[in-house]
């Protein structure tokens, strides 16, 4: 999918970004053109290849049906996570690296009702805070609500039994 200046996207990890422009960049002596895209959440600059955008993940905001299933997902029935806390790790990076919002969403739930059992590590507790940041970020964009709003109604959704 080809971008343009001016367009929101979402580059998986970090979050909503805008494109700022496009510019020539010499790679291996061959000049190649690259998105300059703005993350606002981090407050950051990243010049990702045109052609290497698709593999890195780069995509469009979803469109607010999907960032209300999304929403819906979390307060459905979740899969208890693995005890060993590595393993579980492991497969929440995993899902993250996807990149997609539904995988996001499950991070999220599957991190937040651990973290009711028993407190997460920190490693752990930084990907549910990282995973919970990048969710309201993109349904925040996508539903045109203010991030708090969206924050309020992830949180009511995760503790509906």
């Amino acid at each position: 999918m080809k971008f343009s200046v001016g367009d929101h996207i979402v580059y998986p990890l970090q979050g909503v970004g805008i494109i700022k422009c496009i510019e020539e960049r010499n790679f291996q002596g061959e000049p190649q053109p690259y998105y300059v895209i703005h993350i606002a959440i981090s407050d950051m600059i990243v010049k990702i290849p045109i052609a290497k955008a698709a593999e890195m993940g780069i995509r469009a905001i979803v469109p607010p049906s999907e960032a209300q299933e999304a929403i819906d997902s979390i307060s459905s029935k979740y899969d208890p996570l693995p005890v060993d806390w590595k393993t579980r790790y492991q497969m929440n990076v995993d899902l993250l690296q996807q990149g997609s919002i539904a995988s996001i969403a499950q991070v999220v739930q599957a991190l937040y009702h651990r973290s009711k059992v028993k407190e997460l590590p920190v490693q752990e507790r930084k990907l549910y805070d990282g995973a919970l940041r990048l969710l309201i970020d993109e349904v925040s964009f996508s539903l045109k609500r203010p991030e708090d709003e969206i924050e309020k109604l992830i949180f009511s959704r995760l503790e509906k039994k």
